[in-house]
């Protein structure tokens, strides 16, 4: 497996770990554990930017393409 490859798999694992992680958060009533979860998610969100830096460096990563104008103010309306 080559470099590209294993950093864009990683790249997607903590992105599935994040969204696990809101999940717990939002569904935990005791004070500590929830704690506990922000700060595991605080810790993958640095983790997963600092990589993505790496990639998009390398060109591991192109991200899409900045939606115009239009399509924002499309989509803002929609959502009004």
């Amino acid at each position: 497996m080559d470099e590209k490859t294993m950093v864009n798999d990683v790249l997607e694992n903590v992105k599935a770990s994040l969204g696990g992680y809101q999940t717990a958060i939002s569904e935990t009533e005791n004070a500590n554990l929830r704690q506990t979860f922000q700060t595991l998610r605080n810790n993958d969100e640095s983790f997963q930017y600092e990589l993505f830096k790496v990639a998009q460096t390398k060109g591991y990563y192109k991200p899409a393409a900045k939606a115009t104008v239009t399509e924002i103010s499309t989509v803002k309306n929609e959502l009004e």
